[in-house]
């Protein structure tokens, strides 16, 4: 190969390593839009029964370092909107999932979410390497199940979730108020309960989908609200359904059901 030929593969080479390293980058980063605090806030809390909303605490995030607190309660209820689900892998945008915790909650599940918008925010972990993080504390015991029962409503009039296990990334917007109790570690097996039933009550538990039975901390059994409750939370959120569509038409709900 003559020198000229050589110099010019060596340019080549060192423009397509920083041209993968760049695109490397940027896909790790995938900063988030921030959303209006008052659109947040309200949308947090919709998560949480009317009477729980005045004294809750709210987290709202800033892309450039994840959650902080918006609103301080003090009926040790917390809400705020999910925005990274880390059993996917993967860094979207346009996930938006109001969530509640009670005080059980808010100490052993939220520091999970807390933890997983940070290392988004810094841009220096990419989606698996927040995967792989959150599954070695878990398994590490770092983060703990919670110590009693409590419960985490899910009470927002709509919400933009995966609607399936972490094997599935499509995404959808839907309206299913809900409540959840904790379970974890369990099995269907262990209450009863009916993969996908449409009706009864559902075990829910992500982390252990991709950890292995037995090895997630933060499980759940979901009861969907009545009928009639449900219908109520829709009507009485439609003003914030309106502003929602306006600020991301991907807000508009979808026929379909389902749960993340």
């Amino acid at each position: 190969m003559s020198k000229q030929a050589f110099r010019l593969a060596t340019t080549i080479y060192f423009l397509l390593i920083g041209f993968f390293d760049a695109n490397a980058q940027n896909a790790v980063v995938e900063k988030l839009e921030k959303m209006p605090a008052d659109l947040e806030t309200d949308y947090a809390l919709s998560a949480l029964p009317a009477h729980l909303r005045k004294d809750a605490t709210v987290y709202l995030i800033d892309p450039e370092k994840g959650y902080y607190v918006g609103k301080q309660g003090t009926n040790g209820f917390v809400c705020f909107v999910a925005r990274t689900e880390w059993e996917w892998a993967e860094f979207r945008k346009d996930l938006a999932t109001p969530i509640s915790y009670d005080a059980e909650g808010a100490r052993t599940i939220f520091p999970v979410y807390i933890d997983v918008a940070a290392m988004r925010a810094s841009g220096k972990f990419s989606p698996q390497q927040v995967k792989d993080t959150i599954m070695s504390r878990m398994a590490r015991h770092v983060y703990k199940a919670p110590a009693r029962p409590g419960i985490s409503y899910m009470l927002a009039p709509l919400m933009r979730v995966y609607p399936g296990m972490p094997d599935d990334k499509s995404i959808i917007t839907v309206s299913m108020p809900h409540y959840m109790f904790y379970a974890p570690y369990m099995l269907d097996s262990d209450v009863g309960t009916v993969k996908n039933d449409e009706h009864g009550p559902v075990l829910l538990n992500a982390g252990q989908f991709v950890m292995g039975e037995r090895k997630g901390p933060h499980g759940y059994i979901i009861v969907r609200a009545t009928e009639e409750d449900a219908k109520k939370i829709v009507e009485d959120g439609r003003s914030l359904e309106k502003r929602l569509i306006a600020y991301k038409a991907y807000f508009k709900p979808e026929p379909a059901g389902g749960h993340h």
